[in-house]
């Protein structure tokens, strides 16, 4: 995913959650993932098995904990519902006010 790919998907409200599968086995995923909010992104690998909680590592500055526990949550049920490990998970969650 180059830059111009990423800012065509930042939200302008919420954030929106990417991930991309890096490589994967029958029983074992790594996705690269993206929190894109209006004003930062960060960026995570993520580890992915169906028996196990979601590894997820920063490989920039970390995400605040509400938007990093929606992507724990997201990978958390990404895992459970494979195999096959899909190519691209996107999924968007606005503020709530």
């Amino acid at each position: 995913m180059n830059d111009a790919e990423l800012a065509r998907l930042r939200p302008t409200d919420g954030a929106r959650y990417l991930l991309e599968l890096d490589a994967a086995t029958d029983t074992t995923a790594r996705y690269r993932a993206w929190i894109l909010t209006p004003s930062a992104s960060f960026t995570y690998t993520a580890d992915l098995t169906a028996a196990a909680e979601p590894a997820l590592t920063p490989t920039g500055e970390p995400a605040p904990a509400d938007l990093l526990d929606r992507l724990t949550m997201f990978a958390r049920l990404l895992a459970r519902s494979a195999p096959p490990w899909p190519h691209r998970h996107l999924r968007w969650r606005g503020t709530r006010s």
